[in-house]
């Protein structure tokens, strides 16, 4: 038979997915018996059906608009790059993206947001160093972040920067240093909260550098660097994205960057390792994430698509403005980072007994 003929058995069987579509298979066993005394190929009938009522229903992801969930309050680091990459993935899946701020418990309140959220895509988690780290601090998260979560991709990494308030009376880590010494106990840092990586990034400054300041958590990056620019909390280690326009009005002075590398925006400003302490190195990274339910499938789409944002020469502009460095991975990459973050801090704990507050 010319395969270009359509018989009376294969239009009926048109027929009935055009008409059924996605129901078609009780539609089919009922048929049964008619195709088996009339039909010419029985056997075939259900497979045709699928065939041609199969692709009328899938629907290409993303159908809807995406929320990615932020651990912070709106500004600072990570609420930079969820907008910067919300906005770029949104032009890139040609779906509206959603900024949801759930802040609090150190990002434990979005990570569970999201590894409760059903696993379909449309739920993504901007990840920043402080999930790993609260990981390894706390043990009665409401969620496994290894069970629960599936890493897509890094997105950027930066440094912190040591800063001071105007009154305090030091230029460099070094006198820092001297001045802590004399008034043990008298000078306060804040950080975004208890267990973010600001607060690993300060204890682990004090741990080698063996002097004593008091650590004061407040609820977000913005909130700790306004404490720093008020004398509340004088010395601090922000990310450069929430130090630089405090450092641009001379609300804050810095006195050195955490990573090994001089930060492109403040090519001025010293590392710890040049000045100090050799070999400090300790830079933050953010990523996404999704519930770990989420099929392959979407988790590569999403991974294609940041892969070629991080490449965009707008995007890594913006990220340079900020201190930090576009950069993406596979998601099994990702994952490691993930991990050695938590090996690290548990090393930490062990050394210096810290705990959550």
């Amino acid at each position: 038979m010319r395969k270009d003929i359509v018989t009376p058995a294969q239009a009926g069987v048109q027929g009935w997915a055009t008409r059924f579509g996605k129901n078609w298979i009780p539609a089919c066993a009922g048929m049964t018996y008619w195709f088996s005394k009339f039909a010419a190929a029985p056997i075939s009938a259900c497979v045709a059906i699928a065939f041609v009522a199969g692709p009328a229903n899938a629907q290409p992801y993303p159908v809807k608009p995406i929320r990615i969930v932020v651990g912070f309050v709106p500004g600072g680091a990570v609420d930079f790059t969820a907008r910067l990459v919300g906005q770029k993935l949104s032009e890139a899946l040609g779906q509206p993206v959603v900024i949801e701020n759930r802040a609090g418990a150190s990002t434990a309140i979005a990570t569970e947001r999201v590894a409760t959220a059903p696993g379909d895509g449309y739920t993504l988690l901007l990840i920043p160093t402080s999930t790993a780290v609260q990981t390894a601090l706390r043990s009665n998260l409401p969620y496994d972040l290894k069970r629960d979560l599936t890493p897509v991709s890094l997105v950027s990494i930066g440094p912190f920067v040591l800063v001071v308030h105007p009154s305090v009376p030091a230029k460099t880590p070094q006198e820092l240093i001297a001045l802590a010494q004399r008034q043990p106990g008298a000078l306060n840092y804040g950080s975004p909260g208890m267990g973010s990586a600001n607060h690993l990034a300060g204890e682990l400054f004090l741990l080698q550098t063996k002097v004593k300041i008091t650590h004061i958590p407040y609820k977000g990056s913005g909130e700790a660097v306004i404490a720093a620019a008020s004398g509340q909390a004088p010395v601090g280690f922000p990310s450069l994205a929430g130090a630089i326009p405090m450092l641009d009005s001379g609300r804050l002075r810095a006195l050195a960057v955490t990573s090994l590398r001089r930060a492109t925006s403040l090519p001025k400003v010293p590392t710890l390792d040049e000045t100090l302490l050799k070999g400090f190195d300790y830079v933050a990274w953010y990523g996404v994430a999704v519930p770990s339910s989420t099929p392959k499938d979407i988790v590569a789409k999403l991974n294609g698509a940041l892969g070629k944002i991080v490449q965009l020469p707008d995007v890594k502009e913006a990220f340079n403005r900020q201190g930090f460095e576009a950069q993406a991975g596979t998601p099994d990459e990702f994952t490691a980072i993930i991990n050695r973050e938590i090996e690290q801090t548990i090393k930490l704990i062990q050394i210096t007994g810290l705990k959550a507050e």
